[in-house]
């Protein structure tokens, strides 16, 4: 019994078969529980079947999104299934990447897809909008540039995805933010139209509704990530938003974030990174406003200083309990608020930051340090040289590398600050006083005391880097720094002395390899185009060979400090004359036969090729660069690295330039370097064209004489030209007067002609106008004839047609009756038969034999209407050959000067028709 059940049951349909059968249902249906059922269907499979599903009912599923979009849970169960497929299961033997790609294919395709997503966010049902907005990101992420199009083109489309961030439902309004930013990442005029429909207002709102920077979490930095991404590199969107206050709002925000962190309430730990999160992303859009080269920089940090910005984020870079790397955010804001701008580098030197002398903060595990006591407030200078030149621990690099960074800015483009700088590092450096954070100071006398931290002396070795570089007068005035007094019988030693004395030391001892290029990075600068500063160089003649000696003792592991010596001395022959201390052909001497040509060139080449240097713009320069654990991989300057390169060959070439040719070097308008051996040529090059010049005046004058003799010789000449100028002139006149007599007689000849010409011309005009009125006469004449027989002619056709037409219309009229008359007899007969069929046998044949002849009197009859419809078809051609005739008359007519009218045309035409057709009909 149960194997004839069995056997009876259907087949079992497997996953394809089901879901081919469930998308044909969802086609199919009409009514919408079906299509519902049918989506449920799909659901269950679209995780482990994606490709079947998509392939067969996409295109339906978003119908039903259009179609159905009044019933709220169809619209989410369709939703969910679309979701599904762009997320399917890693198990799912049809997953691929490629599904994600070809969904979002079929959605951006079409633009009405798309709009039928942005239209359910109109709905305030919470499924409807979430499962859109996910839909749309997921679509946004296989497609970005196709989405980013269709949602611009959508009339409303911008306007309604703003609108989800007022709604107070955190899910909805965060999945907004993440659609927001990941569709304003690129498309410039996508971020202009969402800028527009108020997303500030509406950012700054969800940040305030969060709890600020201080208490808000990933929403905040949601909203951040957006700000940013409608503000880079975007004029407008700055604009609008400096326009519209909200530079203020930064300003409030930092302000907030400073007095939580000074009061006694502090945040948890658990929640610190989170707030980092926030203050380094709104550090990070302010930074977008003040990029360097931008138009707009300039009026962006006027405004942020007009708000008070400046003085909130130097706060937050000097606040102890801050993390570290917020502060080197901080610092390195700071240095772009000011950067390029004198007016803020001047106002920027009048703030105050709360001190951190004599602080020794212990760091928590997080990066944060333990909170002190309030410290009292100092110069911001002050404060930045402080932290930049303390030896601190490692975490703390970042912060010292800012502060040399904002230094750095707040002294370029301005030379007076410059200046000052340097002056009171030289007072420092020179009085009694103990200033350990004099640049001067630390670079001359603490070369061995760096206590195992090579950047405080590598940070002020930039600093007095930046200080010199390409500024002569900087150069001049560091040059007057020396140590000891000639007086007291203390051998003088310049600070260029002083700087290369510490460079030897510390080759020789092999210290760390940072150290050797802060000082390289100094000399190198200054000695570049400043002969005084090589005599300088060059006034301790030993230096220049143990500098050579070193070079050919170090190992190949230290590249840097080798190529960088290199490049040192060939600055110095670049730049030495026959007047220095060691004479620049001993230089090349030294440098041939002490180091070798090629090995000189392969040290600066090497150098140029080390990833330090070519991959300085791709490699981290901050604590992040330490792989080892040791210090950070930080060694040059990125002013210094540009030096570098820009000067690479010109080093290379500087051994093979001659010694006894100088390189002139303008320096303040005054040229310097100029080759003896080329003053030698030049003087006597003047003693030669002096006796050229002595030659020429004999020539002078005994041109001089030839040309008294010459003019004296003109003299006569004229004199005898002008009596036979008179001559000539008498003769002529002569010539003149018989000309205006023959002039006058050719004039009489000449009108007597034209009087005779003339009269000929009006005989012969009259007698052609008497001939053209006799042609014309003649014409109308004929015209008139023509005119009068084809009207006629038109006529008699007229009426044949008319005769023709009636007998055709009595003949048709004939036909239709006799047939009329004929199907009621046969009908009548027909019915009598069915009554009486036994009765009506032999009356049969007879009825058919009527039947037979009314047929064929019809077939004549309608032979006899086609041979007339035949006559009638001849006529019309016969007419229509009467018709261009016509035309050909007139035409001939218009040849021969006469007009004609239309209504005369159509009357012609008319009646030389009608007496065509009866000519025709008679003929007939």
């Amino acid at each position: 019994m149960f194997r004839i059940l069995e056997a009876q049951a259907p087949a079992k349909q497997n996953a394809t078969a089901t879901i081919t059968t469930l998308c044909g249902r969802l086609q199919s249906a009409t009514l919408l529980e079906d299509r519902r059922a049918a989506i449920l269907g799909l659901r269950s499979f679209a995780k482990e079947w994606p490709a079947s599903v998509a392939s067969g009912g996409l295109r339906n599923l978003i119908k039903c999104l259009d179609k159905d979009v009044e019933d709220v849970d169809t619209t989410k169960i369709t939703l969910e299934t679309l979701l599904m497929l762009f997320n399917p299961d890693e198990s799912s033997p049809e997953a691929s990447d490629d599904i994600a790609l070809w969904l979002a294919d079929e959605f951006t395709q079409r633009q009405e897809n798309i709009t039928v997503l942005l239209d359910l966010l109109e709905s305030y049902d919470f499924y409807s909008r979430l499962y859109a907005l996910q839909l749309i990101s997921a679509i946004s992420t296989a497609r970005p540039e196709r989405t980013q199009e269709c949602v611009a083109t959508s009339p409303v489309g911008v306007s309604r995805l703003v609108a989800v961030l007022d709604d107070k439902r955190e899910a909805v309004r965060s999945e907004g933010l993440l659609l927001l930013t990941s569709l304003t990442l690129s498309s410039s005029e996508l971020q202009k139209v969402v800028a527009y429909e108020n997303a500030f207002d509406r950012v700054f709102s969800i940040i305030d509704a969060e709890g600020s920077l201080t208490h808000g979490g990933i929403p905040v930095q949601d909203c951040l990530s957006l700000l940013a991404n409608l503000l880079r590199l975007n004029i407008s969107n700055q604009n609008l938003f400096r326009e519209s206050g909200w530079m203020k709002k930064l300003a409030s925000l930092l302000s907030g974030y400073v007095k939580e962190q000074g009061s006694s309430d502090s945040i948890a730990e658990w929640a610190r990174p989170q707030q980092d999160k926030n203050v380094w992303g709104l550090l990070a859009v302010i930074r977008l406003f003040l990029l360097r080269g931008s138009i707009g920089t300039q009026t962006n940090q006027r405004f942020f200083w007009q708000s008070g910005l400046l003085a909130q984020v130097m706060e937050i870079a000097f606040h102890s309990s801050i993390d570290m790397n917020i502060r080197s955010e901080a610092l390195a804001t700071a240095a772009d608020l000011i950067r390029g701008n004198s007016q803020l580098q001047e106002a920027f030197a009048q703030l105050e930051v709360p001190s951190t002398r004599n602080q020794e903060p212990t760091l928590q595990a997080n990066g944060h340090q333990n909170g002190v006591a309030p410290m009292p407030r100092e110069n911001v200078i002050s404060a930045l040289l402080e932290v930049a030149l303390m030896s601190s621990a490692l975490q703390a690099f970042d912060v010292r590398l800012a502060c040399c960074e904002c230094i750095k800015a707040y002294m370029q483009g301005h030379s007076a600050i410059r200046l000052f700088f340097l002056r009171r590092a030289i007072e420092g450096h020179t009085s009694e006083e103990d200033e350990p954070d004099n640049i001067l100071t630390i670079l001359i006398q603490n070369s061995d005391k760096y206590g195992g931290d090579p950047y405080r002396l590598w940070i002020a070795a930039v600093l007095l880097f930046h200080l010199l570089y390409e500024d002569f007068e900087a150069k001049n005035i560091a040059m007057q720094v020396h140590e000891g007094d000639a007086e007291k019988g203390e051998e003088v030693v310049t600070c260029i002395q002083s700087l290369a004395s510490n460079l030897v030391t510390a080759e020789q001892n092999t210290e760390d390899e940072r150290v050797s290029i802060a000082y390289l990075t100094i000399l190198c600068s200054w000695l570049y185009e400043d002969h005084d500063a090589v005599n300088d160089f060059l006034s301790e003649g030993s230096t220049i060979q143990s500098i050579v000696q070193l070079l050919t003792q170090n190992s190949q592991s230290r590249t840097l400090t080798s190529g960088l010596c290199t490049f040192l001395l060939g600055t110095v022959y670049e730049f030495s004359s026959k007047d220095s201390p060691v004479p620049r052909e001993t230089i090349h001497q030294i440098l041939t036969t002490g180091l070798g040509r090629e090995r000189y060139i392969d040290r600066i080449t090497r150098l140029r090729e080390h990833p330090m240097i070519r991959n300085y713009e791709v490699l981290p320069q901050d604590s992040s660069s330490n792989q080892t654990g040791g210090l950070p991989e930080v060694y040059f300057d990125s002013t210094f690295v540009e030096f570098i390169k820009d000067n690479f060959s010109r080093m290379v070439r500087a051994i093979d330039r001659a010694p006894g040719l100088e390189v002139p070097v303008v320096a303040n308008g005054i040229q310097k370097g100029i080759s003896r051996e080329l003053v030698d040529s030049l003087k006597a090059q003047v003693d030669d064209q002096s006796q050229k010049i002595q030659k020429l005046e004999s020539d002078v004058s005994t041109l001089e004489r030839m040309l008294g003799q010459e003019q004296a010789d003109h003299r006569k000449a004229k004199d005898s030209a002008a009596i036979e100028l008179n001559r000539i002139r008498n003769i002529n006149q002569g010539l003149q007067r018989n000309h205006e007599d023959d002039l006058q007689k050719l004039k009489q000849n000449i009108q007597s002609s034209e009087q005779g010409l003339k009269s000929q011309h009006e005989a012969e005009l009259r007698r052609l106008h008497e001939e053209m009125q006799k042609l014309k006469f003649e014409n109308e004449a004929s015209l008139t004839r023509v005119r009068e027989r084809d009207d006629a002619e038109i006529q008699d056709l007229k009426s044949t047609i008319a005769r023709l037409s009636t007998e055709l219309e009595k003949s048709s009229k004939e036909h239709v009756q006799d047939l009329q008359t004929a199907h009621e007899d046969y009908t009548a007969k027909v019915s009598g038969l069915e009554t009486r069929l036994q009765r009506a046998e032999d009356r049969c044949a007879d009825a058919e034999a009527r039947a037979a002849g009314l047929k064929e009197e019809a077939q004549s009859k309608e032979a006899a209407r086609q041979t007339t419809q035949t006559e009638l078809d001849d006529l019309l051609m016969v007419l229509g050959d009467l018709e261009e005739k016509r035309s050909r008359d007139k035409k001939r007519l218009r040849a021969l000067g006469e007009s004609t009218s239309d209504g005369e045309d159509d009357g012609e035409s008319d009646n030389g028709n009608e007496d065509e057709a009866s000519d025709a009909a008679e003929e007939h």
